[in-house]
């Protein structure tokens, strides 16, 4: 079984966090992903920097342009977690644009997450109908799971079919805008996790953009089985470094 669904079986809300490869300094994501692991999260995302983030805001978009200007690649980025598995069990999702992945060769680029121990992917910009139509059983063929995203514009029927073809989570967008930190959600929110929690998909639901502290952590999480903390987190670590990650983790929870 995939590490993200017996994750996905454990009795608790789930805590995953995203950060950006490259970022602070090139050679910091080993560090991050084993500091991240000790300090108790449940899933890391590792974000592939790209030049034209359309989904990420500033503070996203800025760790990305420095990741880049540091001299993060995908070989970069494939080299450096060759052998995580050697240090670290918990699963490990790879985030970023279909672009630099097409240009590795998606076979090649699957082949290699295989080959390292990442158990699935989150591309904000392949449509779901082109995945299901051209690459899902190249995926399925290297155990990776496909992980969609959800916002409250999506239509019932499309949330109907991408929980039909999903293997793992689903990623729950809390609102139509770019990613970014908030200090709380409101009843539009609230409403919409609520709304998705009544349809009783067979997917769970993972909630992100948005969250950055225990508050938004717990409003997440009262109706989905987890939430994801990206440009809160990446933004602690401009400020403080890799050393003191568990102080961040252990505020939210």
């Amino acid at each position: 079984m995939n590490r993200i669904n017996q994750k996905l079986e454990v009795n608790k809300k789930l805590l995953s966090i995203y950060f950006t490869a490259g970022f602070p300094k090139i050679n910091d994501t080993v560090a991050i992903i084993e500091n991240l692991e000790k300090s108790g999260v449940d899933f890391i995302e590792i974000g592939l920097p790209f030049s034209d983030p359309l989904a990420d805001g500033p503070t996203i978009q800025a760790s990305s342009t420095k990741a880049l200007d540091n001299g993060m690649t995908t070989e970069v980025l494939f080299n450096q977690i060759k052998d995580i598995r050697k240090t670290v069990s918990i699963p490990l999702i790879i985030m970023g644009y279909f672009n630099p992945m097409m240009q590795f060769g998606v076979e090649n680029f699957c082949k290699k997450c295989a080959e390292i121990g990442i158990d699935g992917l989150i591309i904000p910009d392949l449509p779901v109908d082109e995945y299901n139509d051209n690459y899902k059983a190249i995926f399925e063929k290297h155990g990776l799971i496909n992980v969609f995203l959800i916002t409250p514009q999506t239509s019932l029927e499309r949330i109907q079919f991408i929980d039909k073809i999903s293997d793992g989570f689903i990623y729950m967008v809390s609102s139509a805008s770019v990613t970014g930190s908030q200090n709380a959600f409101g009843k539009l929110q609230d409403d919409y996790f609520k709304r998705i929690a009544d349809l009783n998909l067979k997917s769970p639901q993972i909630v992100g953009f948005g969250i950055s502290n225990a508050e938004t952590f717990r409003q997440a999480t009262k109706y989905a089985k987890g939430a994801i903390i990206g440009s809160a987190f990446v933004k602690y670590l401009d400020e403080n470094g890799v050393n003191s990650i568990q102080n961040f983790v252990a505020g939210i929870r």
